[in-house]
């Protein structure tokens, strides 16, 4: 059996784009740190992808407006960023602690 996944709330289409495209610019962004990558290479190609992820949460937004959907329903889509584990990312956005610190 496999475990049971937290819930996820339920989302119109253009808000789950939204959350979709906004965990993307994190995992670009956590790749690009120069606090923590390991390559300049790595970073360039996190960079240039990271164009493209910002223009698809653009767009995401743009659909939520056209839509009519003015407002952002923070804790809903708090929790369906907690449910998808976005976390994971926040932690490669800082720089590291440095021993002595």
């Amino acid at each position: 059996m496999f475990p049971e996944s937290p819930e996820i709330p339920a989302l119109t289409e253009a808000e789950s784009r939204v959350v979709d495209a906004y965990l993307a610019v994190l995992k670009r962004l956590s790749e690009l740190n120069p606090a923590q990558t390991t390559g300049t290479y790595t970073a360039l190609r996190a960079a240039q992808a990271l164009v493209g992820e910002t223009r698809a949460l653009r767009d995401a937004l743009s659909l939520m407006f056209e839509r009519r959907q003015k407002e952002i329903h923070v804790r809903t889509m708090a929790k369906a960023l907690e449910s998808l584990d976005a976390h994971r990312f926040l932690s490669r956005l800082e720089p590291p602690r440095l021993p002595g610190r």
